[in-house]
């Protein structure tokens, strides 16, 4: 008798503690295929960095406070139109879309540096 209350005992706390020991299930993926609520250390910082220059560049008098508001612009409504695409595409972007947008980007970061450049020479 105390062997089967003993073994009730103990199976009862093993059924208590296994889903308190069981590790907490870990979110599915996404359509990207990341996790969600998981955001990498680069894409936190990934649109800061030209804000950054940017606005150094104003600091150090080789842009005007317009010019930077305007490439901030330009990025910030290519970063719209990006997103914007890949909601209608279901969260993928065919090869043509983010060709056309990796040259957008060039052609902005060339701009960026084009006027960056123009204010170096006297």
């Amino acid at each position: 008798m105390r062997t089967k209350i003993a073994l009730s005992a103990a199976v009862a706390s093993l059924l208590f503690a296994v889903p308190a020991l069981a590790a907490p299930e870990a979110p599915a993926p996404n359509a990207q295929g990341q996790h969600e609520g998981h955001r990498g250390k680069h894409h936190r910082n990934k649109h800061g960095g030209m804000e950054r220059r940017l606005n150094r560049a104003v600091e150090d008098g080789r842009l005007s406070r317009a010019q930077a508001d305007q490439f901030l612009a330009e990025a910030q409504q290519l970063r719209q139109e990006v997103k914007a695409q890949r909601q209608a595409a279901g969260c993928q972007l065919n090869p043509e879309q983010k060709q056309q947008f990796k040259e957008r980007k060039r052609a902005l970061r060339e701009k960026v540096r084009t006027a960056l450049m123009a204010s170096r020479t006297p």
